[in-house]
C-alpha cells in the first residue's frame, strides 16, 4: 500500500535534451534544478539577475534585457562598504563601483545574446508579494537588508494583475524566439516570513494563474507540479532543511528525479548516468596518485569523456579533460 497522494507528471508534454539551450528563472528552486541541469552537463543559463521572487520583479528584470539597459551610478546605492543594485542579488555587489557596474552590464549583454537561441525557459514563481521602492516607486527584486520603512510591501491581490505579469514574461520570450517552450512552476519554498496564513494566500494566486488557458496554453507554455509534489507526495518535516522552509537535499533530488522522468527521453537518462559514472571516478581518491595503477585509470576516465563527447559533440567537458592531463603529468 502507498501511503502518499501521487502527483500526475506530464510525461508527454516535452523533451528536453543535452542540444538544448535552457534558461531557469526565478525562486532558489530555480537555482536548485539549474544547478542539477549544469551539474549533469545541459547548456543551462541561471538567473541573469540573480534570485527573484515574484512575477513584478521577473517581468522587470527580463524587460531591462530586452531593452539592453546599461546600469550606471544613478542605479546604484551605497551601503556597508559596498555599492548594489536593488534589482540585483548581493553577488553583483562590490565594494568597487565600476566592478559593480561591469558585473550587471556585462551579464545584460551576455543575457541579451543568449535570449535568441533558447529553445527552454524554466521559470519559478515563489511569492505574489511585492516590494516598491518609497523614493521611486520602483519595483525593487532584492533589498539587501535595508530597513523595512524604505520599502512598500503588498501583495497582488488582483488576479489580472498578476497574470499580465506573467504574461509580459511570456510574450517577452516569444518575441525573440517563437520556438521557445515556457515552462512554469510555482516554488515549493514557504515564504513564512511572509506569515504563513499570507503565504498560502500567496501560492493561491499564483496557483490560480497556472489554470488560465492562455498563459499555461500547453504549445508555447506549460507547467510542472513542482509545488504539488513537495505537498502531496512529500508532506513530512524529514523532507525539509533544518529551517523547515526550504526542501532539503531528499526532497530536491526527488522532484529532479519527477522533473527527468517528465522531460528526458531514454537516451537523455542515458547519457546522465554516464556522465554521473565518469564524475564518480574522476573524484576517486587514489591510494598512491603516483602509481600507474592510478595513471591507466585516468586514461581510460579520458577514454570515456572523449566517447561521450563524440555522442553528444554539445557537453563541454574541456574542465574534466584538463583536470585528467594535469593528474596524468
Amino acid at each position: 500500500m502507498d501511503f502518499r497522494t501521487l502527483v500526475d507528471l506530464p510525461v508527454k508534454q516535452l523533451k528536453i535534451n543535452h542540444s538544448h539551450k535552457i534558461m531557469m528563472l526565478g525562486s532558489c528552486f530555480a537555482e536548485n534544478i539549474g544547478r542539477k541541469l549544469q551539474e549533469n552537463k545541459f547548456r543551462c543559463d541561471i538567473n541573469p539577475y540573480g534570485v527573484l521572487y515574484n512575477p513584478c520583479s521577473l517581468a522587470s528584470a527580463m524587460c531591462e534585457v530586452n531593452g539592453r539597459k546599461v546600469y550606471t551610478e544613478d542605479d546604484l546605492f551605497f551601503r556597508q562598504g559596498q555599492w548594489h543594485s536593488s534589482m540585483h542579488h548581493s553577488s553583483f555587489s562590490d565594494e568597487s563601483k565600476e566592478v559593480c557596474l561591469h558585473r550587471i552590464n556585462e551579464r545584460i549583454r551576455h543575457t541579451f545574446e543568449v535570449l535568441q537561441t533558447l529553445d527552454y525557459v524554466i521559470i519559478t514563481l515563489g511569492s505574489a508579494y511585492i516590494y516598491k521602492d518609497k523614493e521611486t516607486g520602483r519595483v525593487v527584486g532584492n533589498c539587501h537588508k535595508l530597513p523595512e520603512k524604505s520599502f512598500d510591501r503588498y501583495c497582488i491581490g488582483n488576479l489580472e494583475e498578476l497574470k499580465s505579469e506573467i504574461k509580459t514574461l511570456k510574450d517577452l520570450f516569444l518575441s525573440h524566439h517563437s520556438g521557445v517552450k515556457l515552462i512554469f512552476t510555482v516554488s515549493p519554498i514557504r515564504h513564512i516570513r511572509d506569515g504563513l496564513h499570507e503565504n498560502q494566500m500567496s501560492k493561491a494566486m499564483l496557483m490560480a494563474c497556472m489554470l488560465d488557458k492562455e498563459l499555461i496554453d500547453n504549445e508555447h507554455a506549460f507547467y510542472f507540479p513542482a509545488y504539488e509534489i513537495m505537498m502531496d507526495e512529500l508532506r513530512d518535516y524529514r523532507f525539509y532543511a533544518d529551517d523547515m522552509v526550504h526542501p532539503s537535499e531528499l526532497a530536491i533530488n526527488y522532484i529532479w528525479e519527477c522533473f527527468s522522468k517528465s522531460y528526458f527521453d531514454k537516451n537523455t537518462i542515458l547519457l546522465i548516468k554516464e556522465w554521473n559514472e565518469i564524475k564518480k571516478a574522476l573524484n576517486h581518491k587514489p591510494f598512491r596518485a603516483d602509481s600507474e595503477e592510478y595513471k591507466s585509470f585516468l586514461r581510460q576516465i579520458v577514454l570515456k569523456i572523449e566517447r561521450v563527447k563524440e555522442k553528444c559533440p554539445y557537453l563541454d567537458v574541456q574542465k574534466e579533460l584538463e583536470l585528467c592531463h594535469i593528474l596524468l603529468k
